[in-house]
This record gives structure tokens, sequence and C-alpha cells, in this order.
């Protein structure tokens, strides 16, 4: 029995970690497949307009550098619209500023809601937009002035309803978790959201997501109850048949910070989990047309399951190889979950490299060794998280926990 047990687990465990790995490494299959995940060049018409929401609350430390950012676009129509809590008098009075300064491109609206978040915040905002597209960012983030040039030709060119644009964490030198970090992001939104888009599911991604106005509207905006905002509203409009694009291009990414501590990175990923897992039980991707796109669902919700599971049976698994007497080939197939995250391991490495080339960030030894050495005890940290999700949603937890920001990725690019 113990011997079928632990086949069974490992016969999983290795399956699953195999397809996430295959569709983590999509837009490298072929070199038109990683040619078609980028932007293609603007015609020189700007033909859209934009309402741009930033909502922010506790930012005091990153807000300006934001918004004096977007208004360094190039594109001549759009407005940002700043979304501030009325108990955050700090936040609130930079925002205020930034209006006076700016009247004609700034506003600010005022988040009332006794209790706050995110999604309550863009849906507060959603009735004063007058753009035909709005677009979302995070109050750290740092913009490319010539992304809304690209976003505006990339939906006339696809007739698509949203458009996802690429973020990327680019402070890897700051802890050997932020490099870990920032890596997950770099096939994330270099690869993985490119697969989900072909298929027609796609959880979108927190911040440089635009959508069209009137399909926002239709569809009742966000989830303001759902922790995972974004991708409940990916999975919504999935299932109504709207059209997705994704595009990258790392000179236009929207780059951002990681976590500034453990504590804080198992906290936002407990929030991400969690929302993940209101998505699933909220059962709306079950209308999804074809039951591939249902399977590709179910499995990208129940991520946090499985990542619970894996974090805490992989090290018994090899325990278990090592001290149980089981059949010397029962104890080889224990380790099989190994080869595809080794595989896996050294893709990363190669993606660190090439990471360093397209951001122009010098990647030392240290840097890859710190790589190789982090992913037993990030897997661990990601495995806490996971649990404290399910935790949390079981006893039905649903509060907001802040991730702070202090504008890390901001230093890193006046350090090189």
């Amino acid at each position: 029995m113990i011997s079928f047990l632990a086949i069974f687990i490992s016969v999983i465990l290795t399956a699953s970690a195999a397809l996430t790995m295959w569709w983590m490494l999509h837009a490298w299959r072929t070199p038109e497949t990683l040619h078609a995940t980028r932007f293609s060049a603007p015609d020189g018409e700007q033909r859209m307009s934009f309402s741009l929401l930033v909502p922010a609350r506790m930012e005091e430390n990153v807000l300006a550098a934001t918004v004096t950012g977007l208004l360094q676009s190039t594109h001549r129509d759009f407005e940002i619209l700043v979304i501030v809590g009325h108990d955050d008098p700090g936040t609130a009075a930079i925002a205020a500023e930034l209006a006076r300064d700016h009247p004609d491109q700034v506003r600010v609206i005022t988040d009332t809601n006794p209790r706050k978040n995110k999604p309550k915040a863009l849906n507060t905002a959603l009735p004063h937009c007058t753009g035909e597209i709005v677009g979302v960012f995070d109050a750290e983030d740092e913009v490319h002035p010539l992304l809304l040039e690209h976003v505006d030709h990339e939906f006339r060119k696809t007739r698509a309803d949203v458009l996802q644009g690429g973020v990327q964490l680019i402070n890897f030198h700051s802890s050997w978790y932020s490099l870990r970090n920032c890596m997950e992001y770099f096939f994330w939104f270099r690869s993985r959201l490119h697969l989900h888009a072909r298929m027609g599911f796609i959880p979108l991604g927190g911040n440089t997501v635009f959508v069209r106005t009137e399909v926002l509207r239709e569809n009742g905006g966000w989830d303001q109850d759902c922790l995972a905002e974004d991708c409940d509203l990916g999975v919504r409009l999935s299932t109504r048949g709207k059209k997705f694009a994704v595009a990258y291009d790392a000179v236009l990414v929207t780059r951002e910070e990681t976590p500034g501590s453990i504590k804080a990175l198992v906290k936002q990923r407990t929030r991400w989990n969690q929302g993940f897992l209101q998505v699933l039980r909220k059962g709306e991707w079950k209308a999804l047309p074809t039951l591939r796109q249902r399977l590709l669902a179910r499995f990208t919700l129940t991520s946090p399951f499985i990542q619970a599971f894996t974090g805490a049976v992989i090290p018994v698994g090899i325990l278990a190889g090592f001290l149980l007497d089981v059949p010397d080939g029962v104890a080889l197939i224990t380790f099989l979950p190994l080869l595809p995250t080794l595989t896996m391991l050294a893709f990363e490495l190669a993606g660190l490299h090439e990471f360093g080339g397209q951001y122009g960030v010098r990647v030392r030894a240290g840097h890859y060794a710190k790589l190789i050495a982090g992913l037993p005890l990030y897997q661990l940290i990601l495995a806490v998280a996971a649990l404290r999700s399910v935790w949390r949603e079981s006893t039905g937890r649903g509060d907001w926990e802040l991730t702070h920001h202090v504008g890390a990725h901001l230093r890193l690019r006046e350090d090189t």
C-alpha cells in the first residue's frame, strides 16, 4: 500500500510539474511564436482615448513618481484618475497636488467605502471615466512613455476587447527571494499569459490591463468582494466570449518592485491564492465553451491547492525514498518530481541571462548561485502562502492585506 501511494503521488506531481513547465515555455517553442508575443510597431495614428486608473492607498512614497511618469506619455488623449481613500490624508494630499499642477489631465476620485480594497476603488472611478479604453496601473508602477501609442495600435489591429500588457518586477538585486520573484514574473508575462489568451481563458494580471470602457460597464466592472479582481475579470470576460490580446516588449513593460520582506511576500501571495479560490468557488469558469478551456481553468484556479500539496509532499517523498523500506524501483520513482523541477531550474538560469540582457542589468555569478540555492526555500514560502490562503478561505476571512511599496525598482534604474 505504501509503495502504491508513493508511486501515485510521485507520478501526479511529476505530471503537474511537467505540464506547468511546458506552459511556462510556450513563447519559446518556435521563433514565430516568440515574435508574435511582441507589440507590433505603431502606425503613427492615435485614435483611441484612455482613462488611466491609479488606485493608491498609503502610497506616499511612490505615487508622485508614478503619476509624473504617466504624464510623460507621448499619446495625446488620456486622463489620469487617482483614487484615494477618504481616510488616507497623506496620499490624498499628494494626489491633490498633482491634480492642481495638471488640472487638464489629472483628477482625484475619493473612495468613501467604509472597508477599502482595490476593486472597490476601481468601481468608484469607473462612472467618471470618459475614455474609450480603461487602463489600470498600480501606484508604484513605472510606465514607459510610448506604451499608450502601442496599446492604441494593438487595439485597432487586433480588434480586441481586452489587452494585457507586460509587467516585470525589476529589483532582482534586493534579496534572494526578489531574484526568484522576478523570474516568476518574467516567465508569466513573457510566456504563459500568451498561451492563456490563445486558448481563450486568461486570469488577467493586476495592472497594465486595458479594457474597452463599454465592455467593463456592460459586465459590471470589478467584483468588489474578490481578492483577485484581475483574475475574476479575466475569467468572466473569457466566459462571455470577449477577445483578448497579450503583448510583451522588454522596453515597454511596466516596472514594479518585489515585496519588501518575506512576510509581505507571504501576505501578497496569500491574497492572490485566496482570490483564485474565490473565483474557483464562484464557478463562472464552468460556462467556458470547450472542455479544453474548462480543464485549463480548473488547473489554474486550483493552483493554490496544488502548490500547498506539492510543498508539503515533495520533502516527505524525498525522505521516504531514503528512509522507507521499499523496493529500489519505488524509491527511484519517488525522485521523479525532481526531473521537471531541475529542468525548469535550467530554463530559469537561461531566463535570468536573457532578463539581464533585455533589461540592461548586470547579472553576476552570485545571482545564478542564489537562484539555484533559493529554490527549495522559495517553494516552501509559496507553499506556506498557499496553505494560508486555503485556511483563510475555509474560515471566511476576506480582508485585504495591503502590500506597501518603497520604490526599490526606481532606485535600481538610478544605479544602472
